[in-house]
């Protein structure tokens, strides 16, 4: 928990400044890929991710060790090959949890968040569920127990994989001669996103491409077909934790309405979209049938809002650093506040980027929760100790977001759109 959080407080800035480069060098190319609510979002989506796995809101039923301690026919010291093997298990491992992450129905909930947005750029990289509270497939890692790779390298080796996943979420690195047979390049993972029938559910692949040419999922990116990018059911809210559930949401609809019994069983294991027949017409859901043809989401914004949530997203990043670095004196159970205090955050400035008037409900209760807080404890978890004002910044700041959100729903919502988002 306090390891993993030290290992974000590093990645995040960088993340953050090769999003930043990504988005000046768009501009000054004219091509930005990147618009700023879009952005926002993918990386509010990004926090709240971050936050549940430093938290350890997730439950593996088998764990690794465990594994090792019943399979290992060997034991490999903690070396340059134990690593090398950890690779490239986990990268299998990464291939075939992805792949079915796209073709079972209940698994697809877990993963649609990353594929939800309608651009694609390296911020949508974070974009990462917080609706995945099980580990099923952590039997999948068996070619390493057996070989007894140590668990603490396959702790550190997950990570590393995770990131190296970053950098080819972006539409201006084009295709890489000879690399593109090795490694999953950005050509490789734009089809990956995209929505146009021959692309997908292809190149399930997250480090080298060479699974998907294995198990017959590999599809090139075609010059004559631009990928369109998204879910088919679009997602319409800039608000992360709302797409993270609409999938699991439209399975227990459905699984309630169905009058047989088997239908109501085998939805959540049916290939991803399957639904009762006729229910298309007796309960239908927005989807997009023509991928050249179709609005996108929020693609304006008052120039208020946009400047006020990128505000606010940045304050969200400050408070989630000073809770991953002080992690250890926080304590139980101050973190799981905290959490929630982060999740709320979110919560309401991405409902007011939806242009939502109950924005201002959630932000009244995390108005309470911050005061609450300060009361209660005497300061904002110890970070008088750093600086010796901070309760008379903090206050100040909780009251102008509310008085923020409230301008926005009474007055600036009427007003007409100005500015691209």
């Amino acid at each position: 928990m306090e390891q993993y959080g030290k290992i974000l407080l590093i990645a995040m800035p960088l993340f953050l400044f090769l999003i930043v480069i990504e988005k000046i060098y768009g501009y000054y190319k004219g091509e930005d890929t990147a618009p700023y609510m879009d952005s926002v979002s993918s990386i509010s989506s990004g926090i709240t991710n971050a936050v549940k796995d430093v938290l350890g809101l997730s439950v593996t039923f088998i764990s690794y060790e465990w594994l090792v301690s019943k399979v290992a026919i060997y034991h490999l010291e903690t070396n340059v090959l134990a690593f090398i093997i950890a690779f490239i298990v986990i990268d299998f491992y990464g291939y075939w949890t992805h792949r079915l992450a796209h073709q079972i129905n209940f698994l697809w909930n877990k993963h649609a968040i990353h594929h939800s947005s309608e651009e694609f750029n390296l911020a949508c990289a974070l974009r990462q569920t917080v609706s995945s509270f099980i580990n099923l497939f952590i039997i999948l890692l068996i070619p390493a127990a057996i070989l007894g790779v140590p668990s603490k390298v396959i702790v550190l080796t997950l990570p590393i994989q995770l990131f190296m996943q970053f950098w080819y979420h972006t539409k201006h690195i084009k295709k890489m001669g000879f690399l593109e047979n090795i490694i999953v390049t950005p050509s490789h993972h734009r089809v990956h996103h995209a929505i146009n029938p021959v692309y997908m559910d292809k190149n399930h692949s997250q480090i080298f491409i060479i699974w998907d040419k294995l198990f017959g999922t590999f599809q090139e990116e075609l010059e004559t077909v631009p990928p369109i990018y998204g879910i088919t059911r679009p997602a319409q809210t800039w608000n992360p934790i709302r797409i993270n559930f609409q999938h699991l949401r439209l399975l227990i609809s459905d699984a309630w309405r169905a009058e047989n019994w088997k239908d109501k069983f085998t939805i959540w294991f049916q290939p991803t979209g399957w639904r009762p027949q006729n229910f298309e017409e007796k309960y239908p859901v927005n989807k997009i049938t023509d991928v050249f043809n179709f609005n996108k989401y929020g693609t304006q914004n008052s120039s208020h809002l946009v400047y006020w949530s990128i505000i606010q997203m940045f304050i969200t990043l400050a408070f989630t650093s000073f809770l991953f670095n002080n992690i250890a004196q926080i304590g139980l159970p101050g973190i799981f506040i905290y959490g929630c205090f982060i999740f709320l955050t979110i919560y309401s400035y991405t409902e007011l980027m939806d242009a939502r008037k109950t924005s201002v409900f959630w932000e009244s209760l995390r108005f309470v929760l911050a005061i609450g807080i300060l009361f209660y404890y005497g300061d904002w978890f110890g970070l008088n100790s750093v600086i010796s004002t901070g309760n008379y910044i903090l206050i100040p700041y909780f009251s102008f977001s509310l008085f923020v959100s409230i301008y926005f729903v009474r007055i600036d919502f009427k007003k007409p759109l100005l500015a691209k988002s």
